[in-house]
Formats: structure tokens, C-alpha cells, sequence
């Protein structure tokens, strides 16, 4: 699509852009001072990574790598810190948060640039209620900081400060969509592809002949996704094993993970796990969403076997990677999060 209007750099973008930049600034100096505040270390992960991440759905940019022999490796820019930060995290840090800036292919929108900033953190030890009370302090932290009443994104309104809406993935489907979700899952948390076509069939919801259970979960949640965070904040939890690659399961129920979502007005703020520390069935999490990659873009990324190895040593943790520019455009009252960078991307 072709963009339109003046570039982001003539005076007078500018000088209407200003103003909510300020306040990104703002905004990052005082989630940093609470951070420290907590005992938190600021560290900087690199964006050359071995694998761009192993998600069905994230799409990385690849690169090449020149030695001083001549020889030549691929390398991808993070589309998170993720891999990165869990080294940290095994060689012996144990509260660390990184302003990170990564980078995710096929992404274009309101909502979504091809490069952005992610804060993410992790805590080791601690339980992930922990790490969902951390991004509901930085929604009032962010509020205060520009003096917002409110949050608002097209016709939703949010108030930043009210109790949050504590929702699982299953009582989100049953009341938004009108499927029983847990009743489509076996005992580890796969999903059965009939039992959920068949149940979104009758709530009335399409389903393709060639869906599999992925692709109706996610036909549905996209639908219940708007309708959350409305009024005050919705922690959306325990989704299912097979959609959280990278968190443990459940203790309570191993259908479902250590998992949780943040909504305002609609919008995904951020995504947080009880982190799952198993390389063995890691590796076989990865394997399965390299093979649904494969199977719908033709493609799929090599693991980080490094990252599985640090993963064999690394302590008990949750973590947490949030939108910071989606946050800042809420508390600023922006239209899209490329009002709210300094130099959007060409």
C-alpha cells in the first residue's frame, strides 16, 4: 500500500508528533526508576541471533554474517529478547528487564511496524502472578506519568487504574463465543480439530474444510479479542498447552499453561509465561510450530541449540514481553504506535 501525506520528518509533522515523543521519554524514565526501584538490572541483549524465534506466526528478518575467512553464515534480527534473556537468566541473573528493539516481518498497521520496542522482564523464583501485578503497575504508571484519565483506541475506553478483569482463555470462549474450549482438548492440552470445528460450527463461527485446530482457536479468539479490556483491564489466562509454546503447564490443570495476555481497549499490551524450563519438550514445542510454519508459509526457522542448552540450567521463572509502544500510544492518546517513534521505519 502506498503511504500518503507529508514524511514524518517535515517541521510540522514533527511539531504535532512532538509532544507524545516527549512523553515516550517520560514514560520509559519512569518504568526504568521502577524497575530499580525493585532491584531489577537493565541489560542489553544483541539483535543478531542464531534463530529469529520458533513461533508458527512471527516472521524474521535474515541476514548474513561474513567471517574473516570468507565464510558465510545466516543470521536473523530478535524478534524478541527472549532467547537472549533466558541465558541471562542460567548464567545467574535473577531480576532483569531490556528495552529491546526487534524486529517481525508481514507486520504492518495501526498496530503493528516492522521494527518496534518490546520491554521485557523476568523475575526467577517467583510465581507468574507476580510478573501479571508488574504490567498492571506500569498500565497506572504510564497513566500517571502523561495524567490520563482514561485510555481510549477507536471507540473503546479504558480506565488504566481500575481493578483488572482476571479471565481464563475457556470463560473468554464460552462468554464470547459460545464454545465450550476445555471440552476440545485432551489431557495434555493438544487439541481435538473435530470436537472444536464441530462446537464452532454450532455457535455459528466459519470453519474451513482444511482448518485445523490452530487455525479455528485463532479464528475465534480474533473475534473475542475487541471485546476485552473495555471499562477496565483484562488479564486473559490459562490458554491452552498447544498455544503457549514457551510457558509451563498449569499445576491445577495440565490442558492448560502459565500463560496470560494483557487487553486494553481491545489492544494486546502484552504476553507473559510461567516459563516453561524442559529442553526436551521445548525442542519438541518448537518442532511442531516449525512444521505448522512449513505447512502455511513455506518456511521455518533453525532451532537456537544454544538457547536449549541454557535452558537445561536455568532456574524457575516468569517473564513478561510488553508492547512499549502500544502502551505509549494509549497513555498518550495516539492514533497508531508510529505516532509515538521517533523515526518510523521506511
Amino acid at each position: 500500500m502506498a503511504k500518503t501525506g507529508s514524511p514524518w520528518w517535515t517541521p510540522h509533522r514533527h511539531a504535532d508528533r512532538r509532544q507524545g515523543l516527549l512523553s515516550r521519554g517520560r514514560i520509559k524514565a519512569a518504568l526504568r526508576a521502577h524497575f530499580e526501584a525493585l532491584g531489577f538490572v537493565e541489560v542489553e541483549c544483541g539483535a543478531l541471533a542464531a534463530s529469529p524465534g520458533n513461533e508458527a506466526h512471527l516472521a524474521g528478518f535474515a541476514t548474513e554474517s561474513i567471517d574473516q575467512d570468507g565464510s558465510r553464515r545466516t543470521l536473523y534480527l530478535h524478534t524478541s529478547p527472549e532467547f537472549a534473556a533466558k541465558k541471562l537468566l542460567a548464567a545467574g541473573e535473577t531480576r532483569i528487564f531490556d528495552f529491546a528493539r526487534v524486529f517481525r516481518n508481514r507486520e504492518q498497521g495501526p498496530l503493528h511496524v516492522a521494527e518496534f520496542t518490546m520491554l521485557e522482564w523476568y523475575r526467577v523464583a517467583e510465581p507468574y502472578t507476580a510478573v501479571i501485578a508488574d504490567t498492571l503497575d506500569f498500565l497506572r504508571l504510564a497513566a500517571t506519568t502523561t495524567g490520563a484519565a482514561s485510555f481510549a483506541y477507536r471507540d473503546r475506553v479504558c480506565d488504566p487504574r481500575a481493578e483488572a478483569e482476571r479471565l481464563t482463555v475457556a470463560e473468554a470462549f464460552a462468554r464470547h463465543a459460545g464454545v465450550d474450549l476445555l471440552a476440545t482438548l485432551d489431557g495434555q492440552g493438544q487439541g481435538n480439530r473435530e470436537v472444536l470445528a464441530e462446537a464452532a460450527r454450532v455457535a455459528g463461527h466459519d470453519v474451513a474444510d482444511n482448518d485445523t485446530w490452530a487455525d479455528i482457536f485463532s479464528k475465534i479468539i480474533v473475534t473475542i479479542e475487541p471485546q476485552l479490556g473495555q471499562g477496565r483491564p483484562t488479564v486473559l489466562c490459562e490458554y491452552p498447552r498447544c498455544e503457549a509454546a514457551l510457558a509451563r503447564a498449569a499445576a491445577h490443570d495440565p490442558r492448560v499453561s502459565e500463560r496470560f495476555e494483557l487487553y486494553v481497549c481491545g489492544v494486546e499490551l502484552a504476553n507473559g509465561f510461567g516459563e516453561l524450563t524442559d529442553p526436551i519438550e521445548q525442542r519438541a514445542r518448537f518442532e511442531a510450530e516449525m512444521a505448522e510454519m512449513q505447512r502455511l508459509y513455506g518456511e521455518r526457522y533453525p532451532i537456537d541449540e544454544d538457547f536449549l542448552a541454557a535452558l537445561a540450567i536455568m532456574p524457575e521463572a516468569c517473564g513478561v514481553a510488553l508492547g512499549f509502544d502500544r502502551l505509549v500510544m494509549l497513555a498518550t492518546g495516539s492514533r497508531t504506535v508510529a505516532d509515538v517513534l521517533w523515526t518510523p521505519a521506511p
